[in-house]
């Protein structure tokens, strides 16, 4: 997607995730991105070939779709941490609860910015057509939500947390969401283990120069 050009709205949400991502680890303030990306599952219509010494394995063309599954990640760059949720739906109902799974994680904390798309099941709104009032409530002023503008996914570090899975563990034909699920929660736990983190190197002061035409102009 290409962002706007000379677009102030743009900027200034770009600028807001980017000073974000300077502030130092503090575990009572957690800065968490979340994103979400569908999975096809597609299963064999023949028996692969396995590998052989020098040989891969070989899959025929053919396929059968059986239908779609949404994940969803939570990351703290930082920390090293992330959480994954696999539901067979993406609806406001399955954003609210992935929230509720994160705020149990992260109970110890004051705070939780979370850093995410602007998709309009990732409104406020959505924990109140999930949960009752109280809850809702409660659960809404455990977050600060922080926006990418749209076209600026690219701002969002779970994107890079979702490649990674994709990378590792999902890039291979997989039929049943419960086998998604078992080999996610493996994933998950391997890298958390191994406490990867993200380092994001891109700042303001980078965005200023190399994104120049995304800047208004202004003469005076």
């Amino acid at each position: 997607m290409i962002p706007p050009l000379q677009d102030g709205d743009f900027v200034a949400q770009m600028e807001s995730v980017l000073e974000l991502y300077k502030l130092p680890y503090d575990p009572l303030y957690p800065v968490v991105c979340m994103d979400e990306s569908p999975k096809q599952l597609i299963a064999e219509t023949r028996i692969p070939v396995p590998p052989k010494p020098g040989q891969l394995a070989r899959h025929d063309y053919e396929y059968s779709r059986k239908g779609v599954c949404n994940i969803f990640i939570a990351t703290e760059p930082l920390a090293g941490k992330r959480i994954v949720s696999v539901t067979t739906h993406r609806t406001k109902q399955d954003w609210a609860k992935f929230l509720e799974t994160i705020e149990r994680r992260y109970r110890h904390a004051e705070k939780i910015t979370l850093v995410m798309d602007n998709l309009n099941t990732h409104k406020p709104g959505s924990l109140y057509e999930t949960f009752k009032p109280k809850k809702a409530r409660a659960l809404l002023d455990r977050f600060e939500f922080v926006y990418t503008p749209k076209h600026g996914s690219w701002l969002n570090m779970a994107e890079i947390e979702l490649r990674v899975l994709s990378g590792q563990c999902l890039n291979r034909r997989i039929d049943t969401i419960t086998e998604v699920r078992r080999q996610v929660v493996a994933w998950e736990k391997e890298r958390n283990n191994k406490e990867s983190v993200i380092n994001w190197r891109f700042t303001t002061e980078d965005a200023r120069i190399k994104l120049k035409r995304l800047y208004p102009s202004i003469l005076s």
